[in-house]
C-alpha cells in the first residue's frame, strides 16, 4: 500500500478562466498525505488570485477540519482508516469538503469555548476556527461530513 493520496481521475487544474479548479482524494492520517492535499488546494487558490491573508484563513480552516476528522471522527477506529477531502475553488468561492467514517457528532452540541466557563474544557476550538475564518460551515445529518465556503471579497 502507498502513502500518496488517491485523487480521483477527474482532477481537474483548469484554472481561474477554464472553470472551477476541483480535487479530490482519500487520505490517510499520514503528514504527507494532508499537506499533499493542502497545498494543491492552496496552488489552486493562488492561481485564482486570493490574497495570503485569504489563503491563511483556508488553510487554517482545512487543517483544523481535517485534525478533527482523525483526532475525533475516527477516534475509536483503526488508525489506516482514510478520510475523503474534495475542494473546488473559483476566483468567487473556495468549498472544501472533509469527510470522515465515524459516527459523526452534532455541531449544535460543542460547547463555545469563548465562555468563561468553558476556557479550561480542552474541546470546540477547531470548530470556533472554522466558523470564524470560513463564511459557510455545513454539516450533514450524521456529522462525519462538513463543507466549509470561502467567499473572496468583491473588487472594489
Amino acid at each position: 500500500m502507498t502513502n500518496q493520496p488517491r485523487h480521483s481521475p477527474d482532477a481537474s487544474h483548469a484554472g481561474h478562466s477554464g472553470g472551477p479548479i476541483r480535487h479530490s482524494a482519500v487520505v490517510h492520517h499520514d503528514r504527507g498525505e494532508v499537506e499533499a492535499v493542502q497545498d494543491a488546494l492552496e496552488a489552486a487558490m493562488a492561481a485564482c488570485g486570493y490574497s495570503k491573508a485569504s489563503l491563511f484563513a483556508v488553510r487554517l480552516s482545512f487543517q483544523e477540519g481535517i485534525a478533527n476528522a482523525f483526532n475525533h471522527g475516527h477516534k475509536h477506529l483503526p488508525p489506516h482508516t482514510p478520510a475523503k477531502v474534495e475542494f473546488a475553488v473559483t476566483p468567487a468561492e473556495v468549498l472544501i469538503a472533509i469527510e470522515d467514517q465515524g459516527p459523526g457528532f452534532k455541531p449544535d452540541a460543542v460547547a463555545d469555548c469563548t465562555l468563561d466557563e468553558n476556557l479550561e474544557v480542552p474541546r470546540g476550538r477547531g470548530v470556533m476556527l472554522i466558523r470564524a475564518y470560513m463564511h459557510e460551515v455545513r454539516y450533514n445529518d450524521n456529522g462525519n461530513r462538513v463543507e466549509m465556503i470561502f467567499r473572496a471579497k468583491p473588487s472594489a
